[in-house]
């Protein structure tokens, strides 16, 4: 399998092959101390320089260096396991599969993760591998790097799941990684500010992050599921709702954007709920907990901003729910004076916001704070666009 350009360019550099898994990142940001030779003066008044061993150390912390990157390239199971497909489940299978008498649904669950989030930890690791070469040394990418690589030899390193005793330390260690993980989001945001003046592409950065993103999502449901299947509620098999109500979930985020609204403007558009409000189905909330606090401070925001003149008196945000047998619509309506013409291409980019910069670094208006904002339930009233 190719490594890529980054991986390309490292083994020319190295000419090595490192099997060892140390701490990457500490090596790799580890400042280069230079020592001065030392000298003394004898009775005769020449000068005598010390032997110091200054130029030695400073080979071998390049050398480590360089077998370290590589460490991040050659890995010959992560190739084999970036090679295997992921098997996807159906909301239906894990609904119905979610329960079982004796508890055996929990090993069963515990065993498919134990093989499927290797494979598609080793997919993300082969897409950071085929990034360009400035963006893949980045050192916060490479740290980011370095936690999936951890993460998948951790997973690979763990023994067969046959008992609940070895399913117990399992979850401790899924749990381990979604903690280990959390700040993923943000440090790519950071990362990807750092080197983005440096690339031309900007589709290379939005199919790596399209994919990264969507995989991640994936992979923290899978793994909160299985966490969840230990809970006893009747309401949920693990994370899936048995009788979801968007208008509840909708309600829910309301309270919160208009909360926010009102902290930033004083006041907020009343929000209108209607259609199938009735509606209950099985469902995952956690996309929804994503999306529609986003949407609905997007709404709000364009709401007061395009009636200024009168705060107290602006129209309503309408929520429209559509529900049939095979999917269901959320349709969020405002009156903010929709989207120019002139950045209507624009309003998908990870970096673009039309949200004026108040208090912060401009670079700092876009996804990756909005979505870390809204998993905080805290955060600036702008989305990701207008």
């Amino acid at each position: 399998m190719s490594p890529g350009l980054a991986g390309i360019a490292v083994e020319m550099l190295s000419g090595a092959t490192c099997r060892a898994r140390p701490r990457l990142g500490s090596l790799l940001l580890a400042p280069v101390t230079k020592t001065v030779p030392l000298m003394s003066c004898s009775s005769t008044g020449s000068r005598r320089f010390r032997s110091t061993s200054s130029m030695q150390g400073f080979s071998e912390l390049a050398r480590e260096r360089s077998k370290t990157v590589t460490s991040f390239y050659n890995q010959s199971a992560i190739d084999l396991s970036a090679e295997k497909a992921s098997v996807r489940l159906t909301l239906a299978t894990l609904l119905y599969a979610g329960k079982s008498p004796d508890g055996h649904h929990i090993l069963s669950s515990a065993n498919y993760l134990h093989k499927e989030l290797p494979v598609r930890i080793a997919h993300r690791i082969k897409g950071f591998r085929s990034l360009p070469f400035i963006i893949g040394c980045n050192p916060t990418i490479l740290q980011v790097h370095e936690l999936y690589i951890r993460a998948y030899h951790m997973l690979i390193d763990f023994p067969q799941i046959k008992d609940q005793d070895v399913e117990a330390r399992f979850c401790k260690l899924v749990q381990q990684l979604l903690d280990d993980h959390k700040d993923v989001v943000t440090m790519l945001a950071q990362g990807f500010r750092e080197c983005r003046k440096h690339v031309q592409d900007e589709v290379i950065l939005r199919n790596f992050l399209d994919t990264t993103l969507c995989s991640r999502l994936g992979i923290r449901m899978l793994a909160t599921h299985h966490l969840a299947l230990h809970e006893d509620n009747p309401d949920f098999v693990g994370i899936i709702c048995r009788r979801l109500s968007p208008k509840k979930i909708i309600e829910k985020w309301v309270d919160f954007a208009r909360r926010l609204c009102e902290h930033q403007y004083g006041n907020s558009p009343r929000v209108r709920i209607n259609g199938h409000v009735a509606a209950r189905f099985p469902f995952i909330p956690l996309p929804l907990d994503y999306i529609l606090p986003e949407l609905l401070k997007n709404a709000m925001r364009s709401t007061m901003e395009s009636h200024l003149d009168t705060p107290y008196n602006v129209p309503d945000v309408v929520v429209t729910i559509a529900n049939n047998d095979i999917d269901f619509v959320i349709r969020i309506s405002d009156r903010g004076g929709g989207i120019p013409h002139n950045i209507i291409d624009k309003v998908m980019d990870y970096h673009f916001s039309t949200a004026e910069d108040s208090a912060q670094d401009p670079r700092m208006s876009n996804f990756f704070n909005n979505i870390t904002n809204s998993g905080n339930q805290s955060g600036p009233m702008h989305g990701s666009s207008s």
